[in-house]
């Protein structure tokens, strides 16, 4: 490949990354600006609605577009991501008492564990989905369960891209500060429209055969 070849892909590189750090900065600034508890749902779902736009070659200015959708979002990503939330909250805290617990308590540890990566895998199809389609609320959780399960191949790229980012930011906490959400927001976003598109293709052919 030619020096220009690579400069190109360095440029698009660092341009990702920097778009990164600037979701990932966004998302935290309007989680706190919402009290946490009532901005953790619009930031994040905005967040989403925002790497989706940047998915399809979108140009736009990063706050501006932010707060509007921070605004827009207010109701329905409080419904949608607090119960994510709180679930996975309540797995973890049992997780963490039956692993207290030793040997004796091992069974329900590891069913703890695997719900918890059922939860991650439905709520990585689950939010994508809910910025690119327009469902209601109680229709999402029923299609993304039906997604993860019927694209087994899919969810365990998810799954390990997940695992892979909470690895790192375990690791290095300052990159997780600073990249790991909007990293894995903008990536997490990318990857799934490319499955609904191959999903849709698919339900397509079928309906013509």
């Amino acid at each position: 490949m030619s020096v220009s070849g690579w400069s190109i892909r360095l440029y698009y590189a660092a341009d990702e990354l920097l778009w990164a750090i600037k979701l990932n900065a966004l998302c935290i600034l309007f989680t706190l600006l919402g009290g946490v508890a009532l901005g953790i749902g619009p930031a994040t779902l905005t967040a989403y609605d925002l790497a989706r736009r940047r998915s399809f070659g979108e140009s736009f200015h990063a706050l501006p577009a932010f707060r509007a959708g921070f605004r827009r979002e207010f109701a329905r990503g409080s419904l949608l991501v607090l119960p994510l939330l709180a679930v996975t909250v309540a797995l973890v805290g049992n997780y963490l008492y039956f692993a207290s617990l030793g040997a004796k308590a091992s069974i329900p540890r590891l069913a703890c564990f695997v719900a918890l990566a059922v939860l991650a895998v439905i709520a990585a199809y689950l939010l994508p989905m809910a910025v690119h389609y327009d469902l209601r609320l109680r229709e999402l959780l029923p299609k993304a369960s039906l997604v993860a399960i019927a694209r087994p191949a899919s969810s365990v790229v998810l799954l390990f891209v997940f695992v892979t980012i909470a690895y790192l930011s375990s690791t290095f906490p300052v990159l997780g500060l600073v990249l790991a959400g909007g990293g894995w927001i903008q990536l997490n976003t990318w990857l799934c429209l490319r499955f609904f598109e191959e999903n849709e293709a698919r339900l397509h052919l079928k309906g013509n055969s």
